[in-house]
């Protein structure tokens, strides 16, 4: 699992140390969105590893596969955000693009290693994103695995890319990959410079709610634990060589989602005079080259290997609210100095 200690990687470790008997590697560099607090407290620590390792050092992820004779790689490592990408695209390119195919060929190598047997049974795993395939407008139908790939910020850019690769492995040597894309995650242990988290820890702190433009742009949710459930399926029965788009069917404008966040905060952390967060929005100067609406079709792989997202926004929005309230010391943990400079940076105050 490379990228195990992040938001996505550490919910889909936790799921896996719960659910099966298989052991996990977890393989991250622990950038600012990789915290060793993600994975404290696995159901069965004794069937997890990590190991601090750059998917850009080829050699030593292919120790690491050679080590523990590793039969499937789930490839979440990447750089992330799309604010980040536009202030500075360098690191996208590094770790998305080079890392990626520096982690394909030492898979390769290990997937030639291998005997009959096990080399039938491996699989590689890329988890992508949506917006890859750029935006829609209002009236425009789903994205499914057919539409073209036409990224708009540096960061779908760099992983579009990094799908390229996956799948030239494939045609070309033929790696047995499987690529995922997935619409917008959220759920417990995300990085607090993502849009939840910062609604949440901005409104407790009594600050500004920062919502770019107008706030129509539209995404499509999907909670972690549905998306972890949806990449089990994928590793466990996907088509080598096949594309798998993963949607919650629940799109939202930024403006609707923030204020159902603090509809959920006035619930459960009620404001001392009585008012509704909702009043700390502030609408901030929109982001260059913002996407206007994603949504993604999960046609394919419903059909396909029987998955449909389970949990109801509602719930999973209030879960994740009650999540971070109950755990600001994780919060207080992740949130490091380069966090705080970036979100003064980004936001102000």
């Amino acid at each position: 699992m490379t990228g195990g200690a992040g938001f996505i990687g550490s919910n889909l470790v936790r799921h896996l140390n719960a659910a099966a008997d298989d052991a996990v590697v977890t393989l991250d560099k622990l950038t600012y969105a990789g915290h060793r607090e993600n994975l404290a407290g696995l159901a069965h620590p004794e069937r997890h590893t990590f190991v601090h390792a750059d998917i850009c050092d080829r050699e030593r992820c292919l120790a690491v596969l050679a080590e523990h004779r590793v039969r499937a790689v789930v490839h979440l490592a990447a750089e992330s955000h799309v604010d980040r990408s536009i202030m500075g695209a360098e690191e996208f390119v590094q770790t998305n693009i080079v890392g990626t195919q520096r982690l394909l060929e030492a898979a390769r190598a290990h997937w030639h290693a291998l005997g009959s047997d096990e080399r039938a049974r491996f699989r590689f795993v890329h988890v992508s994103t949506d917006e890859v395939y750029g935006s829609l407008a209002p009236a425009d139908a789903p994205f499914t695995e057919e539409s073209p790939v036409r990224p708009n910020s540096p960061y779908a850019a760099s992983k579009a890319a990094a799908d390229h690769l996956v799948r030239a492995a494939h045609r070309t040597h033929g790696l047995p990959v499987v690529v995922t894309n997935c619409s917008n995650n959220y759920g417990p242990r995300q990085m607090p410079e993502k849009l939840i988290p910062v609604v949440i820890e901005r409104a407790l702190a009594g600050k500004s709610i920062p919502i770019y433009g107008d706030g129509e742009q539209v995404r499509d949710w999907i909670h972690v634990d549905d998306h972890c459930r949806a990449l089990v399926r994928v590793l466990e029965a996907g088509r080598t060589g096949e594309v798998y788009n993963i949607g919650g069917d629940c799109e939202k404008t930024n403006l609707a989602l923030v204020r159902a966040l603090c509809a959920v905060l006035d619930r459960e952390r009620p404001r001392a005079d009585g008012a509704s967060y909702a009043a700390q929005i502030a609408h901030v100067a929109d982001r260059p080259g913002h996407d206007r609406r994603y949504a993604i079709s999960s046609a394919k792989i419903a059909r396909e290997l029987g998955w449909r997202p389970a949990l109801a926004f509602e719930q999973g929005l209030a879960d994740t609210v009650r999540w971070y309230l109950a755990n600001g010391a994780w919060l207080a943990a992740v949130a490091n100095a380069e966090h705080r400079e970036f979100m003064a940076r980004q936001y102000g105050g």
